[in-house]
């Protein structure tokens, strides 16, 4: 009785350090013409788990301060401020998507490990009479194996060793059926009868 309740608890134990939320700290950078010096500032934590990406949560959101200059742009993503280099791909944002009535959703694509590749914003316009929830939301995109294609696949030859290449069907044997009904509504429909 107690191996087993040892080994449960191990079991236990082991999923729930598998299942660990990730924290993804998002930065924002805002893009102009005018050469700027500022470092990107942080957005968003977003609170994920890739067994669970629908069950990720915005942990702090902090709205930015949108600069003066007329820039219109911001770039989002996943920064490193010791190495101040960005460590994920980055997507560039309109600053509409902050503006009043829209919700920002912060997309984040993860792979199969956990490790953020990419970060990106969006901003859904809100509706107050279909939701109440108006604060920012957070889109998990996790990365699954592609389809591989097929190589080396045979192909159908001839006897004399030619392509088989099928016969066009021509206009009869496609659309026999509907000349049929047309024919039998034809002879079958009454007139008035007089």
């Amino acid at each position: 009785m107690r191996a087993t309740t040892l080994l449960s608890a191990f079991f236990a134990a082991t999923v729930a350090a598998a299942a660990e939320a990730r924290l993804a700290k998002i930065y924002i950078e805002p893009v102009s013409l005018v050469a700027s010096k500022a470092a990107p500032v942080p957005l968003a934590e977003v609170e994920y788990d890739v067994t669970k990406p629908s069950e990720a949560t915005v942990a702090s959101f902090e709205l930015p301060e949108l600069p003066k200059d007329g820039a219109k742009l911001v770039r989002v993503g996943v920064y490193d401020p010791a190495s101040a280099q960005w460590t994920s791909s980055v997507s560039v944002a309109s600053t509409e998507n902050f503006a009043k009535g829209y919700s920002p959703n912060i997309l984040l694509s993860v792979d199969a490990d956990g490790n953020v590749i990419g970060a990106g914003l969006k901003g859904v316009m809100v509706d107050a009479g279909v939701t109440r929830d108006f604060g920012p939301q957070a889109v998990v995109r996790v990365a699954r194996q592609g389809k591989t294609p097929e190589l080396n696949k045979p192909i159908a030859l001839s006897p004399e060793g030619k392509k088989v290449v099928q016969e066009e069907k021509t206009l009869f044997q496609k659309y026999w059926w509907l000349i049929a009904i047309v024919v039998l509504m034809t002879v079958t429909g009454g007139g008035d009868g007089k």
